[in-house]
């Protein structure tokens, strides 16, 4: 078969990279905990208090005391969830001869300051970014003496909200972080002035894109589910048995949470409509987006087609599930787009109930989700009663730039045309060194992922394009 030149330039080059990065796959990493002060800023509070903070560690190609540390911001997780779902830091180290450090997130995973009591009043009062941040900093800092590193340039990496932190570390501490690499991290969220209604019409244009007719026969369904719960408890009955609950709705206020619990669905295929399986977050097929709109279409009505839709997140590939505990799997929080469940759930919730601003509900105008409205006034209630607590966000525009954020450095923003969360991200460059790209065909940072043939062709550029910054970077004087 007859191939341009540019098209042979480019299979050269991609299948070198493939065989390059291959290397990098499924090297196991060594666990080991830090002694982390608890309280950074109040000398009074805890005294000399500590906590074992987690990190996860990798050796194997590092030039000791000369290549570089790569470093990822772990986020609202545990972080060897994280680890598998950002395999392009350990893909790419060989060819840098780096160090590989993923370091957990206080009050995630198997970071709690407090055990058990981590997650009450006061002590959840020690969860902030900037505590985190303060946590990164002294435990590189520490680190990089105790391997005899002190010269070797650090670069962060993180996605979403650790791709926040990513670019927050260069903000507030370029002295310890030399470069970073945020992928689909929606810093601008943290501008008060900064729309809120971005979210739900992006997942519904995913949607929309993925099959013709999918986003009305999504409208329709839900405006059919209306008319159901309508009807009274014979209504809600019939929606019990198609969506297969496993205890039957009771009232209108459960019909709700049905529907936040099927929107959470649609929410996740949306952002983790990567084009082959992934087991981040839940077992998903490859483009389950395209998945959930031709269940819907296959469907004999567009009801039991939004339910089998719905059933791709929450049962997964395995399908082990006999039915559905809405209350089990969907937890109603300050986080329009979901907080999950368990501990982890706990502590994002707390985040966003201060420090950190979600995406407003849906609206059945601009989206195709019922009216789930999520405003101010709901969160502030919601947080006083949950937590004991009212937002307070100009601290956060203040504390973390909001969009004004020319004044640093070393950075690059990637965005996926997939992604929901591109509308609160750093879509253009801001300076000849914090550069933007924009990752055609990827949803969440699909870009920070183990390399996969399926990749499309925007992610094999926006990697590139961040490699040649990470060499910069280190190589600067």
């Amino acid at each position: 078969m007859a191939t341009s030149y540019g098209s042979l330039v480019l299979c050269l080059c991609v299948c070198a990279f493939a065989v390059e990065i291959l290397n990098g796959q499924g090297v196991p990493y060594t666990e080991k905990y830090y002694t982390q002060i608890v309280d950074h800023f109040n000398y009074l509070s805890y005294g000399n208090k500590t906590f074992q903070q987690r990190y996860l560690i990798q050796n194997k190609w590092w030039k000791r005391g000369v290549g570089p540390i790569f470093f990822y911001t772990g986020n609202e997780g545990a972080i060897t969830a994280f680890w598998e779902a950002s395999g392009f830091v350990t893909d790419i180290a060989p060819q840098f001869e780096a160090l590989v450090v993923f370091a957990e997130h206080r009050f995630y995973g198997k970071s709690l300051p407090f055990g058990d009591d981590s997650f009450k009043s006061p002590e959840i009062g020690l969860l902030t970014m900037e505590q985190a941040l303060a946590d990164y900093a002294v435990f590189l800092t520490d680190l990089k003496k105790q391997l005899s590193a002190t010269n070797c340039r650090v670069i962060s990496f993180g996605g979403s909200y650790g791709g926040m932190l990513t670019a927050y570390m260069r903000f507030k501490y370029p002295n310890i972080v030399d470069g970073g690499i945020a992928a689909s991290a929606p810093i601008y969220m943290l501008d008060p002035s900064h729309p809120r209604d971005f979210f739900f019409p992006i997942v519904s244009n995913d949607f929309n894109q993925a099959m013709p007719g999918c986003q009305d026969n999504i409208k329709k369904a839900f405006s059919q589910l209306d008319n159901m719960a309508a009807q009274g408890q014979s209504g809600l009955s019939d929606i019990s048995r198609m969506f297969n609950l496993c205890k039957p709705l009771a009232d209108n206020a459960a019909f709700k949470h049905l529907l936040g619990w099927v929107r959470n669905a649609f929410t996740f295929m949306a952002m983790l409509d990567y084009p082959y399986k992934a087991s981040f977050e839940a077992q998903l097929p490859a483009n389950p987006v395209k998945a959930g709109c031709m269940a819907i279409s296959s469907a004999s009505d567009v009801v039991t087609g939004l339910a089998a839709a719905a059933g791709i997140f929450y049962n997964g590939t395995a399908g082990t599930l006999k039915c559905y505990d809405i209350d089990a799997e969907f937890i109603e929080c300050a986080d329009p787009t979901g907080c999950g469940t368990g501990n982890n759930a706990k502590a994002w919730d707390y985040q966003a109930c201060t420090e950190i601003k979600l995406p407003a509900g849906s609206n059945n105008v601009t989206d195709m989700f019922p009216v789930l409205p999520f405003t101010t006034d709901m969160r502030n209630q919601y947080c006083q009663k949950t937590w004991g607590v009212v937002p307070r966000d100009e601290w956060s525009y203040v504390q973390f730039f909001g969009e004004n954020i020319k004044s640093t450095s070393n950075l690059v923003f990637s965005n996926g045309n997939l992604d929901p969360w591109n509308g609160a991200g750093v879509t253009k460059d801001v300076s000849d060194t914090v550069r933007a790209v924009w990752v055609q065909g990827g949803a969440h940072h699909l870009d920070l992922r183990h390399w996969n043939q399926a990749d499309p062709i925007g992610v094999w550029k926006a990697r590139e394009f961040e490699k040649s910054n990470i060499r910069q970077w280190i190589n600067a004087p």
